[in-house]
């Protein structure tokens, strides 16, 4: 399965690969995930609980982050198993690319599952994995720049645009 989309995203260039770089940032975004540790070199051991169907299952597995082009593309590929749910396999090609305002994401996830999961059927295993791509580039948005919310930025007009908890952090 293949799914492709692209996001406008209100932070400069720099401030987005930063935080696709950020392991903190990685572990709010992937949904389900209970616990994310390693590094950038080494890649990532990660616990993603997740409901496919009628099939729950924790998968463990590992996270790498590699093709890196310093401040232009990388490669997020991930891989778990889930007992015996059976095993799930994915990656996205992340580019990013200066826009007025900010950065435009393009991204290309590619999935692949087996076992239990497999068995559900393609249009189950398309529908979520389509959910939980759009879900993490969501989570992704809104932790660089903060959610989108007019109504209270109609009640309150004085104050800054909210920030995103990353850009919070860097201080931007």
């Amino acid at each position: 399965m293949d799914l492709s989309d692209s996001r406008d995203i209100k932070a400069d260039p720099a401030h987005v690969w930063a935080a696709i770089l950020d392991p903190e940032v990685l572990k709010v975004c992937v949904p389900g995930c209970e616990s994310m540790t390693g590094s950038i070199a080494d890649g990532f051991e990660a616990v993603v609980v997740q409901r496919v169907g009628p099939v729950s299952a924790r998968f463990t597995g590992v996270v790498q982050l590699s093709d890196i082009v310093e401040g232009r593309s990388l490669k997020i590929s991930g891989e778990g198993k889930g007992g015996p749910a059976g095993f799930a396999k994915g990656g996205a090609d992340v580019t990013l690319e200066p826009i007025e305002g900010g950065t435009k994401l393009t991204y290309v996830v590619k999935a692949n599952v087996g076992g239990k999961l497999a068995q559900l059927g393609s249009r189950i295993i398309d529908g979520f994995a389509k959910k939980m791509a759009d879900e993490f580039f969501t989570r992704f948005q809104d932790a660089v720049e903060g959610p989108d919310d007019e109504v209270e930025a109609a009640v309150d007009e004085t104050t800054e645009k909210k920030k995103g908890w990353f850009r919070r952090l860097i201080g931007t």
